[in-house]
């Protein structure tokens, strides 16, 4: 029976947004240098980016086991905050006005939403 949010348990879902911009990062960055597909699935980077996806997986199902999905998973939003500044430290992209916009209120929404779950 999932209950309600716990420090152990955000430090548990930040662990995995940051896997999932880890895995993010890694197949962008593969995607970008491959010319097809399958010298896709042979970089390196890319199986790194799977590693991720299967460290993050694991972290999830911890959360999912003891905090309730209507909590857990808008915390997860964070990583949609966390990719725009990802994106633009890896790969020079760009960050305009609506971003930031939108970035501040994704933060608005996952802060309401931890303040609820506490």
């Amino acid at each position: 029976m999932a209950g309600p949010l716990t420090l152990s348990m955000l430090v548990v879902i930040v662990f995995c947004v940051i896997t999932e911009i880890g895995r993010e990062v890694c197949l962008k960055y593969a995607a970008d240098r491959a010319p097809d597909v399958m010298r896709l699935l042979f970089m390196p980077v890319t199986w790194l980016g799977t590693v991720f996806w299967a460290t993050e997986l694991f972290g999830w199902m911890v959360v999912l086991e003891s905090v309730p999905l209507s909590i857990a998973f808008p915390l997860m939003a964070l990583s949609y905050v966390a990719m725009v500044f990802a994106g633009a430290w890896f790969f020079g992209e760009s960050v305009n006005f609506r971003h930031g916009v939108g970035v501040f209120l994704i933060t608005a929404g996952v802060i309401c939403v931890g303040i609820t779950g506490l």
